[in-house]
C-alpha cells in the first residue's frame, strides 16, 4: 500500500565526500569557465562566493537547452559565470538580458563572454534591475529567468517576472536554502526575507515549483 504522505521519501544527506563524487561525475568546466572562476577569485576577494557553483552552472546550461529558450532574463550577474552558462544553452538567435549595477564586476564577465563566443547574445543593462524589468513588455514572452541578486528584493523581482513568463517558461531563484538556515528556529534578517520569499513563491498558484537542494538551494518554477 502506498503511503499518501507527501513527506515520505527523504533525500540522502550529501556530505563533502559524496558531493565531490557527484562533481567528478558531472560535466567539467572548460578552459573559459576555469579562467572566469580564477579571474573572479582574484578580482573580488571575499565576494568570490557570490559566484554560482559549477554544478549549478551546468544545470542552468542544460535547462536552457531543454526548454529551447530564445529569450532569457538574469537578475544579478556579478562576474558573469551564470550568464555564460545560460547564454551557451540558448537556441540559435537567442538573447539573454542581464540586469546588474556593477560596471567593475560585469567587465570581468564581458571579457570571458567574448572569449566564449557568446557576447553577441548577451544584452547587459547597468541599472537597478526593477527599473530594467519594468521597461519590458507586459505580455508573457520570457522563456527562462534566473534571480540571484539582493535577497530583500526577491519578491519584487518575482512579481515583475512571473506575469512576463510564457506558459511553460521556467523561473529559477538562487540561494533559497541560505546555507541551511531557513529551517532554523531563530532567523537573522537575511534568512527571514528569504523564508518570506519561499512562502510567497510556494503559495503562488500561477506556477508549479520545487525547491531543489542543489548548491545553496535553487527554486525552480514552471509558469502554468
Amino acid at each position: 500500500m502506498t503511503d499518501p504522505s507527501p513527506s515520505t521519501g527523504r533525500s540522502i544527506a550529501v556530505d563533502p565526500r559524496l558531493h565531490e563524487y557527484a562533481l567528478a561525475h558531472s560535466t567539467q568546466p572548460d578552459a573559459v569557465q576555469r579562467a572566469l572562476i580564477d579571474a573572479t577569485n582574484r578580482a573580488t576577494a571575499e565576494h568570490a562566493g557570490m559566484r554560482i557553483s559549477h554544478d549549478e552552472g551546468t544545470f542552468l546550461t542544460l535547462l536552457t537547452q531543454l526548454t529551447g529558450a530564445r529569450f532569457a532574463v538574469e537578475v544579478g550577474t556579478f562576474t558573469g559565470y551564470s550568464a555564460l552558462c545560460i547564454a551557451r544553452g540558448l537556441a540559435d538567435g537567442g538573447t539573454l538580458l542581464c540586469c546588474d549595477v556593477s560596471e567593475e564586476w560585469t567587465s570581468i564577465g564581458r571579457e570571458h563572454w567574448q572569449r566564449a563566443g557568446v557576447a553577441d547574445h548577451i544584452d547587459l543593462r547597468i541599472a537597478p534591475a526593477l527599473d530594467t524589468l519594468r521597461t519590458l513588455p507586459g505580455e508573457p514572452a520570457i522563456d527562462l529567468a534566473f534571480i540571484d541578486a539582493d535577497k530583500e528584493s526577491y519578491i519584487a523581482y518575482w512579481e515583475e517576472l512571473v506575469p512576463r513568463m510564457r506558459p511553460g517558461g521556467v523561473l529559477l531563484v538562487d540561494n533559497t536554502l541560505w546555507h541551511g538556515t531557513v529551517a532554523d528556529a531563530e532567523l537573522d534578517e537575511t534568512t527571514r526575507v528569504i523564508t518570506e520569499f519561499n512562502d510567497h513563491a510556494a503559495a503562488d498558484d500561477r506556477v508549479d515549483l520545487v525547491l531543489l537542494t542543489l548548491s545553496d538551494g535553487v527554486t525552480m518554477a514552471r509558469r502554468r
